[in-house]
């Protein structure tokens, strides 16, 4: 039925010539029955995990997970995770289970998995084992938990975040039983680890049903991202929106590029507007250093979300900048001086999925933004001064000069701009007379 890598089919005939039942199951069995080549492959067997590790010992073996009988195996080079049937015992940190029973039964195995379309097994030998109807609800593209949602989502909270990045992700609607125990449960999800929730949130940005979650589950979003929550049906007022602060939001990460740190940037670049609103007396609304604001609360919460320096710096940066006007050559380099090359060209795909959320008579502004993107790449090409390090003197010219401290930072960034504004050539020559003109006698 399934074309299968040589090493997974290694896999399941080592076991079967062992004795053992195996199967491939979860995601990779869903993702094969939606004609998507998986990620990876699991493996379920009634193997033990001694009896695993007897049968692939002339592999290379990782015990990952050996406690709850999972055995890493690398087959020419591609890792299977391969694990014991086994009944979950209780949960008593709304994410693991306190301890595993093996079994020998695949069905036991098959019950206790999140949501049907993840809970079929396969092998060349039986064919298909769906006894919860995932194949029915993979054709009716619909997620819904393996058995009692409420008991499901009790016993391991971040399903509920899985369950809205699957449907992100495939495009399928959340049945309802298991969408009203989401909105229910939605508090449970600050039990999990925030390392997991960041991990969640960046799979389910970046799926093509995004807008759909986002807006239907704005109240679980609110949860892990409470600085969104005051964001949530917020009207703007303004000529240019027609859509509130949120759902504008909402439908910026679904129309912008397909990269995380833009997506991470849509999705928080509003969130100041509402601590920044004031109304004037034709009615109009306006958000006076909405940007910084937004910024400022991306930074906490990415930061509170255990994000790297390096993707939070970056996201803040996009934000601060996404409603910088760039039209001119003049404005294009003040803000790529600020900015390293690909943060810029990330930056125009942030304002190319603002100006697609709004009005339609925004949309003129792509045609600009691709302008923007071509007068940047030209920059580069000619390698215009845009930044200190392309500046024709430096901090120990200065030096020499009889400068020091903290003035040789602040007379190169005026230096920096003065050239930026071609206000004056970017020679050594004319940096030091500029320098002897203006600065020497102050």
């Amino acid at each position: 039925m399934f074309n299968l890598p040589i090493p997974v089919l290694t896999a399941l005939n080592k076991l079967n010539t062992n004795g053992f039942e195996a199967f491939i199951v979860g995601g990779c069995v869903r993702d094969l029955l939606l004609e998507r080549i998986p990620f990876d492959y699991d493996i379920t067997t009634n193997a033990l995990p001694l009896q695993i590790k007897d049968t692939f010992k002339e592999f290379k073996i990782i015990d990952i997970g050996i406690k709850h009988g999972t055995v890493a195996v690398i087959i020419n080079d591609m890792q299977l995770e391969i694990t014991t049937y086994r009944i979950d015992g209780e949960y008593i940190d709304k994410r693991h289970p306190l301890n595993v029973r093996y079994s020998q039964d695949i069905s036991e195995d098959l019950s206790r998995r999140d949501f049907t379309v993840n809970s079929i097994a396969y092998n060349p030998q039986q064919g298909l084992i769906d006894i919860f109807e995932g194949q029915k609800h993979i054709k009716e593209r619909k997620i819904a938990c393996v058995g009692d949602p409420k008991l499901r989502f009790q016993e391991d909270s971040l399903r509920i975040l899985r369950a809205m990045r699957f449907s992100s992700q495939l495009g399928f609607q959340i049945e309802d039983k298991t969408s009203n125990y989401i909105h229910k449960l939605k508090y449970n999800l600050l039990d999990i680890s925030p390392e997991r929730i960041h991990m969640e949130l960046d799979k389910l940005i970046m799926g093509d049903n995004v807008f759909s979650i986002l807006t239907e589950y704005s109240d679980v979003i609110a949860v892990i991202l409470p600085e969104i929550k005051d964001s949530i049906g917020f009207e703007q007022h303004s000529k240019y929106h027609r859509y509130n602060v949120w759902v504008h939001s909402a439908l910026a990460v679904s129309r912008a590029s397909q990269n995380r740190e833009v997506r991470l940037a849509m999705l928080l670049h509003d969130s100041g507007k509402p601590a920044c609103f004031t109304l004037d007396d034709k009615g109009f609304g306006h958000f006076i250093n909405h940007a910084k604001l937004s910024a400022e609360f991306a930074r906490k919460a990415l930061k509170r979300l255990r994000y790297d320096n390096k993707t939070i710096e970056e996201v803040v940066l996009l934000i601060k900048y996404h409603s910088h006007v760039l039209e001119s050559q003049k404005s294009i380099k003040r803000v790529m001086a600020n900015l390293d090359e690909k943060t810029f060209f990330k930056l125009i795909d942030v304002q190319r999925a603002d100006a697609s959320a709004k009005k339609d008579f925004c949309l003129d502004k792509l045609e600009v933004l691709n302008n923007v993107e071509q007068i940047a790449r030209e920059i580069l090409a000619a390698n215009e001064c845009i930044s200190l390090s392309s500046l024709s003197i430096n901090g120990y010219d200065l030096l020499g000069m009889g400068f020091k401290g903290k003035e040789i930072g602040e007379i190169l960034n005026h230096l920096l701009n003065d050239v930026i504004n071609n206000r004056i050539l970017n020679t050594k020559k004319a940096l030091l007379e500029e320098v002897v003109l203006k600065y020497m006698n102050l």
